[in-house]
Order: structure tokens, then C-alpha cells, then sequence
């Protein structure tokens, strides 16, 4: 592992634990050149993931896709950090875990906004009035009252 501030290869583990997702492990390393300390997260590596877009066409799965929808959606709410970065990793587990090669974006769509509707109802709706493309008031206050009944 190269030093991220001197750039040199003789780094050393001095720390090993789970991180707080448990679905890594945090790495305190020392830089045995300048001394300093740093901190990465090793992953397990999946079998890459399709994700099956509307128009049919196919892309790899990006987490940054998730992460992205789930912060716009969550923005100026009373929501922690790590309550979105919980349910990122809620959503990332739940969709690996179905162990498919390819999987529509409707799925991982209907999986976010279970996680979100758990988290927030305005964030939900925010993310349902996006994802579900509606396309009047109409169509909004329908979602609105599935959320209070």
C-alpha cells in the first residue's frame, strides 16, 4: 500500500478491525518513511453486477449511482450521515444479496425506496417523484396517500 503523503511503498498494518458497516475491514497503517499515519477499508470483491436500464440497455453497477439519489433526496433533512451511509449499505446488501448477474434498475429503484420510506417520508417522497417520473399533482397525491394510510 503506497503512502498517500510521501508516496512510498513501505507502509505496515499497525490496526485491523471490522469497520462500523461490517462489511469491511478498517486498516490503521503507518508510513515507515515519514511517519505518518493513515487509514484505509478493504472490501470484499463481488461478481461485477449488471444493471438493466429502462431503455434495456446494460451497465455496470455503480454505488455512486445509490449514493447520489439517496443525498438528493435526504438533502436539508434531519438526517445524519451515517443514517444515509447505513442505508446505502442497507440498499447495496439487500441488492447483492439476491446473488444475480443482472438485475433491472426498477428493482434496485423499488429496494431504495423501501429503505427510504423506513428513513424518511419526505425523502421518500422526493425520491419517488423522481424515480416514478410523475407526471402531475394528481399522480403525487396518490403517492402522498399510500404514505398516510
Amino acid at each position: 500500500m503506497k503512502c498517500p503523503f510521501c508516496n512510498q511503498d513501505n507502509t505496515r498494518v499497525v490496526d485491523s478491525r471490522p469497520a462500523d458497516d461490517n462489511n469491511s475491514i478498517r486498516r490503521r497503517r503507518l508510513c515507515d518513511e515519514c511517519g505518518k499515519r493513515f487509514t484505509t477499508y478493504e472490501k470484499v470483491e463481488t461478481i461485477p453486477l449488471i444493471v438493466i436500464k429502462k431503455d434495456q440497455k446494460r451497465e455496470q453497477y455503480d454505488r455512486r449511482k445509490i449514493e447520489s439519489g439517496v443525498l438528493k433526496a435526504c438533502y436539508k433533512r434531519p438526517i445524519s450521515a451515517q443514517q444515509i451511509n447505513d442505508t446505502i449499505n442497507r440498499v447495496e446488501t439487500e441488492v447483492f444479496n439476491r446473488e444475480e448477474r443482472e438485475l433491472p434498475s426498477s428493482v434496485i429503484g423499488e429496494i431504495v425506496m423501501e429503505r427510504l420510506k423506513e428513513l424518511d417520508s419526505v425523502a421518500y417522497v422526493r425520491f419517488a417523484s423522481v424515480y416514478r417520473e410523475f407526471k402531475d399533482v394528481n399522480t403525487f397525491m396518490d403517492e402522498l396517500k399510500k404514505i398516510l394510510n
